[in-house]
């Protein structure tokens, strides 16, 4: 079920879109066991006028993934939900402020290598990304991944890893390579909203950088 590329104007139409192919998708929710929770935010926003996800390049000065492409999120607070927590974090590291109705719905949750258990948080913008300013103690720097890049036939790379017996999933974009987790995310987002199928994508394995 492919949109074509054209169909990406980003307008309430492809808002509704994206609301509709969440609302029929069934997440799978991972028992947390030892893990931290934690909370991205795929961000739905504009990129001359064709619907994008934020992206950001994570601040050298960072201890944990320094300089690893990122999606806005962190651990949730005591209480917090995941939707509570992933726009808080917008705001916190790119200023980015909107209100609990700009959430869409959830992918499924990841479990991460460095430990953590991310729920992936789908929000709508309702504005380009000019004008956001990084929060420089977290985030070096602000991009946006066009919904035309993200749905492009072979964006996903698959990368046996022999040690573990499993799978390294990249995604190849104009910007760079991103690895999983992130590379996880994206890619999930891209088949149940783009191409509305239920891929998983939690037996992918990430890199060894991507661990600590």
């Amino acid at each position: 079920m492919d949109r074509p590329v054209g169909s990406y104007h980003y307008d309430t139409v492809l808002r509704d879109h994206a609301r509709a192919q969440l609302n029929r998708f069934t997440r799978i929710v991972q028992p947390l066991g030892d893990l931290r929770a934690a909370a991205v935010a795929v961000v739905i926003t504009a990129d001359n006028d064709e619907g994008s996800v934020l992206l950001t390049r994570r601040a050298s000065s960072l201890r944990a993934h320094s300089g690893q492409w990122a999606l806005p999120g962190g651990r949730l607070d005591l209480g917090e939900s995941a939707e509570e927590a992933a726009l808080r974090e917008l705001t916190e590291e790119v200023n980015l402020e909107l209100p609990k109705t700009s959430v869409l719905g959830l992918l499924d949750d990841y479990n991460t290598r460095s430990g953590y258990r991310i729920t992936p948080v789908v929000v709508w913008a309702d504005r380009d990304a000019q004008g956001l300013s990084p929060n420089p103690s977290e985030v070096a720097s602000i991009h946006t991944a066009p919904f035309s890049e993200l749905a492009k036939k072979g964006l996903a790379h698959f990368q046996p890893n022999k040690s573990e017996g499993t799978e390294i999933l990249s995604v190849r974009l104009s910007l760079d390579q991103i690895f999983a987790p992130t590379a996880a995310v994206l890619y999930q987002f891209r088949e149940v909203v783009l191409m509305g199928k239920d891929t998983r994508v939690s037996h992918y394995d990430q890199p060894p950088f991507a661990w600590r």
